[in-house]
């Protein structure tokens, strides 16, 4: 069973997630993917009941309140240098710094708690969660760090596959792992700290929507959701392995659709979920973003855990950051959808309205998905649609 697991590629080209019987303890899950990548052996360890236990908030959902950031920000003087592309006046994705007319390197780090229970599933998700801040920003990762905290108590063999999920991920991505920093905690937290290249002209803000744009999203919503159903034991059947494949996926793919078509606004959405990264977009580009509630993409069972009520901290905090700048008209659990922080989530797009259907057809022909989602106008703020 192992050497199936371990060996061999996945070569009809669809996408599954198969649950094989647990054995010795462990739950073994196979986890097969278009992209032709190895089949991945999944294993939640029982000895330690799951490094999800030792987690008070898994993946981006422990991401510090994006309102107690920006105060906290405010008050740090931005360095002043030429070459500093983007830097903390206003901050984005990652920080750029130009090293020549051709050339800008790319920096951004990332890491979190556990957001599953299997440790080498876990690297990969956390590595794939700040490789994506390079794509986002128009990037191509080249070098990455780990950024380790670990518990003494737990058996060394699992960092060892933390590292190894990191490392196949990061390869994968077409960037080495070169190294890192490991300090001891009774939390475990992974993630990286990458550098990046990417042309000075070529370089994605999320700060450049203009009136006229489509709006557009590359991955489905609702990991937050789900993976909060799983801690509470709740989740529906399938809906756990959809949120593990949505958020191994790198963004290499769709940034390399997108990048002849020059958007004009481009972030990823993560722990602030699709109102929190479209309030910044829109504040920072001085637009107002009108969101289709009926169009948003959700995972699988995602929208029924909203209708049942589940919750992450993540949407409160989310609330409070960007509540006052958006007006609703949508259902309670599409709002709480919208709201939900993401774990590796896809690409919010701003694009002129008439590369639409081009950049639609792209997508498509390399298997990748395109969700519209909304529009540009004059104005300020973000509004969530009935539709």
């Amino acid at each position: 069973m192992f050497s199936e697991l371990e060996s061999g590629r996945f070569v009809d080209g669809a996408r599954a997630a198969q649950r094989v019987p647990a054995a010795q303890g462990f739950i073994l899950i196979r986890v097969l993917t278009a992209t032709g990548r190895a089949a991945r052996t999944l294993e939640a360890m029982s000895a330690v009941e799951g490094l999800t236990s030792l987690a008070k908030a898994g993946g981006c959902a422990a991401k510090y309140s994006a309102a107690r950031l920006e105060e906290l920000l405010a008050g740090i003087v931005p360095a002043e240098a030429h070459d500093l592309l983007v830097g903390l006046d206003p901050s984005d994705d990652a920080a750029v710094y130009r090293l020549d007319d051709q050339t800008a390197i790319v920096f951004t780090v990332d890491f979190f708690p556990p957001v599953v229970d299997d440790p080498r599933t876990f690297g990969w998700i956390a590595a794939t969660n700040a490789l994506n801040d390079v794509y986002a920003m128009g990037g191509r990762p080249l070098l990455a760090l780990s950024v380790t905290a670990f518990p003494e108590e737990l058996p060394v063999s699992v960092l060892g596959e933390i590292l190894a999920g990191a490392a196949d991920a990061t390869r994968e991505a077409g960037a080495i792992l070169a190294g890192g920093h490991t300090i001891r905690d009774d939390e475990p937290k992974y993630g990286l700290a990458v550098v990046g290249t990417v042309h000075p002209d070529g370089v994605w803000l999320k700060s450049g929507a203009q009136v006229g744009d489509v709006v557009l999203v590359t991955k489905p919503l609702g990991t937050g959701l789900i993976l909060q159903a799983v801690r509470e034991g709740r989740a529906p059947d399938g809906a756990f392995e959809a949120a593990v494949e949505a958020m191994s996926e790198l963004n290499r793919d769709a940034a390399d659709a997108l990048r002849s078509f020059s958007p004009n606004a481009v972030t990823d959405v993560t722990g602030f979920g699709l109102l929190g990264h479209a309030h910044e977009t829109a504040l920072r580009s001085g637009v107002k973003i009108v969101l289709d509630a009926g169009a948003l993409p959700a995972l699988a069972g995602a929208l029924e855990l909203a209708a049942a009520g589940v919750r992450t901290g993540g949407d409160r905090r989310n609330r409070e950051y960007a509540g006052d700048h958006v007006t609703s008209t949508a259902s309670p659990e599409l709002e709480a959808l919208a709201y939900d922080p993401q774990t590796a989530g896809g690409l919010l797009i701003a694009l002129p309205a008439e590369k639409r259907a081009v950049l639609e057809a792209t997508f498509a022909g390399v298997g990748l998905a395109l969700h519209a989602v909304g529009r540009v106008e004059a104005g300020s703020g973000v509004a969530l649609e009935r539709s």
